[in-house]
């Protein structure tokens, strides 16, 4: 099967056609009309950025995609899940404080801003995987299993785990609540540290397995041999003591981002867009961000994720490497080993086939696609 993945580039010639112009004209002619939105929930699955990067992509992206749901009928809201590391998008408060601080607001991409997982990140879903092979059942923030569209909007740039975050990361870890991100990151139990803990034992609340013991003496919560690893804890915890760090090995990690993208968009209309601009090295989620490795090349989107990122890889890996970045310093070290691929040059410890190979192997979607230019 071949799916069609439909592109644009960032042209916009004085007295021209305006960027967010051409950027709906691109996802009206990749057919997102065809979707039932009349009436519906839509929820817009992007990014909003950690504090201090500014990389992401900028609100008038998403303002863009409201603008066209709205048209169609849809009742659309942005969405993200809470992280699995501290920082200031851990918790709802803190992510919204982070989302507006980053511009984006209901008045600015006129629509209303939901963090998925809740308050605390332990809102989420069970969803059964048909075909998982690593997980049975993904945990997904509770607000995108009850939406009746789901639409990904991605910012394509590189990836210290995953090589590249593009359509299938946006929708796999970042759909996934606070336990359903250690699910795909970590295995093991959780770790308590002594010096963070306060003793107030919200965390115990959460544990269904008896794996956490407080200790009167010292006024601490231990981690008991009944700990499954189900990661509940993390998102009670309020002072950051809980962790994971037995952290899996790239290869399984994409191998779980594939079939948590599969928890979210089985059994319901789905459509996505990936921008490849300000193609950092890193994730978003740092609290900074180092020059593009790779120059602005465009928009993309289709109704297959699994095309759309073959696309943007191959679209990416025929583009020449920036100067005075972290892909050109790599490339100009002593003993520089080229491995004639942009993202492993970049990141030389990742293997991002595994997740797109595995997303084929489980029916997410074809690596064949037809490249249409708008």
């Amino acid at each position: 099967m071949t799916s069609k993945v439909f592109f644009a580039d960032f042209r916009s010639p004085m007295y021209g056609e305006p960027q967010p112009d051409k950027f709906k004209r691109l996802i009206k002619t990749a057919g997102i009309g065809d979707i039932d939105m009349d009436g519906k929930f839509v929820a817009i699955k992007t990014h909003f950025g950690e504090l201090g990067n500014l990389s992401f992509l900028r609100p008038n992206y998403a303002r863009a995609v409201v603008d066209v749901v709205k048209s169609l009928g849809g009742k659309p809201f942005l969405t993200d899940c809470n992280t699995l590391y501290p920082g200031f998008r851990k918790n709802a408060l803190e992510h919204l404080e982070c989302a507006w601080q980053n511009g984006f607001t209901p008045l600015t991409v006129g629509c209303p801003i939901i963090i998925a997982d809740g308050l605390k990140g332990t809102d989420d879903i069970a969803v059964p995987v048909a075909g998982g092979e690593y997980v049975k059942n993904a945990l997904i923030g509770r607000a995108v299993m009850d939406a009746d569209v789901i639409i990904s909007l991605s910012h394509f740039k590189g990836h210290e785990n995953a090589g590249f975050g593009g359509a299938l990361k946006n929708l796999g870890m970042g759909c996934g609540s606070r336990a359903g991100k250690k699910d795909q990151h970590c295995g093991g139990k959780a770790s308590i540290d002594p010096e963070l803990c306060r003793g107030c034992r919200k965390c115990q609340k959460e544990c269904a397995n008896g794996g956490l013991v407080f200790d009167e003496a010292s006024h601490k919560m231990t981690i008991s041999e009944n700990c499954a690893g189900c990661g509940r804890c993390i998102g009670a915890c309020n002072f950051d003591a809980i962790s994971f760090k037995d952290y899996l090995a790239n290869d399984l990690l994409g191998c779980r981002i594939a079939e948590y993208t599969k928890a979210v968009i089985d059994g319901r209309p789905n459509f996505h867009i990936s921008l490849i601009v300000d193609v950092s090295p890193c994730c978003d989620c740092h609290q900074e961000n180092d020059t593009p490795i790779l120059p602005d090349i465009g928009m993309f989107a289709s109704f297959d994720p699994l095309a759309l990122d073959w696309a943007c890889v191959d679209a990416c890996l025929a583009a020449t490497p920036l100067p005075n970045s972290q892909l050109s310093d790599n490339m100009a070290a002593p003993g520089f080993v080229d491995h004639h691929d942009h993202f492993k040059n970049n990141n030389p410890s990742i293997n991002w086939r595994s997740c797109l190979e595995h997303a084929e192997k489980i029916g997410i979607g074809s690596r064949n696609y037809e490249l249409i230019k708008i």
